[in-house]
């Protein structure tokens, strides 16, 4: 990763209006080092490898479903062939259609239906990482993968790239555009407020904390101080007690109830919501926020997905993004 960008809210907000800086080969993104001859090869440089790729690929294999979701949002859904469709949000169940293949799960592919679809491209994302190698086998293969440490700038980064492959930069360029926009009204808000926050999933009854550059760092790179700077950056968190958050006690309390994803039973609100935790600002000021699940734990890194996340954090520190 070559350029990283601090989450200093001054800074983000000037990001935000004059515009995102394309980084090449930035860790957990893909980015076009350089179009090739006349068959219009590029090559797509990625975490996993660095991979010629066609322009306008006519059949593609989508396991990232942040890049579903762009897909869609651009019009391109004629050019997916397969998709997992047994993890597919809400807003993307418009791929679940006889004439797209469902090749398992985002955690377990089913090869044999990927090399009997012939793709021109798969492209993959954290979860498909050790399939790598099999799958380039099948297809060239890409990880688009998310970069949870940099959101902003991974998020531009990937769209910009399918706008290179696909041929629809300007397109893209808008859509960027628009959300940056809404992201500079979020973040002067954030500013205004000078507010801590502590960013939670509760899973099973457990809770676990993120650090700044979690997969949750959206909302500490919008300008939200994190309440303990010596949360580790672990992928799935750092396990706390109901003592710790009254200890800490936010500002505002982030949570996302992975269980309501997952089928569990229990509300995340009835366990996080108990004696303890009402004894905090976050609760007393009704700054409780209860994230969408979807977007944040399944989908992030596309069009939808990121306007999605927007919108809470908007709704939560009363930024008008509409």
């Amino acid at each position: 990763m070559n350029k990283k960008v601090g989450i200093i809210v001054g800074g983000i907000i000037l990001l935000i209006i004059a515009g995102f800086v394309a980084l090449k080969g930035m860790g957990g993104t893909a980015s076009v080092e350089g179009a090739g001859d006349a068959t219009e090869i590029l090559t797509v440089t990625h975490t996993l490898g660095e991979t010629p790729v066609a322009k306008n690929p006519k059949k593609v294999v989508v396991f990232e479903l942040g890049i579903l979701d762009a897909l869609q949002e651009l019009g391109l859904e004629e050019v997916v062939a397969a998709v997992p469709t047994d993890s597919l949000t809400s807003y993307l169940e418009g791929f679940n259609t006889e004439d797209i293949v469902n090749v398992g799960s985002v955690k377990e592919p089913d090869m044999e239906k990927i090399y009997g679809v012939q793709p021109d491209l798969i492209i993959i994302g954290g979860r498909q990482a050790s399939l790598y190698e099999k799958l380039s086998e099948i297809a060239p293969t890409i990880s688009m993968a998310i970069d949870n440490t940099q959101y902003i700038n991974s998020f531009r980064d990937n769209m910009t790239l399918i706008g290179e492959l696909f041929g629809v930069e300007k397109e893209v360029e808008t859509r960027l555009q628009a959300i940056e926009e809404k992201m500079a009204i979020v973040a002067e808000k954030v500013k205004a407020e000078d507010a801590n926050a502590l960013i939670t999933l509760v899973n099973d009854g457990s809770v676990n904390a993120y650090g700044n550059n979690s997969r949750f760092s959206f909302i500490n790179d919008l300008g939200f101080g994190n309440v303990d700077t010596t949360l580790e950056d672990a992928t799935h968190g750092q396990t706390i007690s109901f003592e710790y958050i009254l200890e800490k006690n936010p500002e505002f309390l982030f949570v996302l109830d992975r269980g309501a994803i997952m089928g569990d039973a229990t509300p995340a609100k009835e366990i996080i919501e108990n004696e303890l935790v009402k004894k905090t600002q976050a609760y007393e000021k009704g700054q409780i926020v209860y994230l969408s699940p979807e977007p944040w734990y399944l989908s992030g890194g596309g069009f939808t997905s990121t306007q999605l996340m927007l919108e809470d954090i908007a709704t939560a520190i009363g930024a008008e993004i509409q």
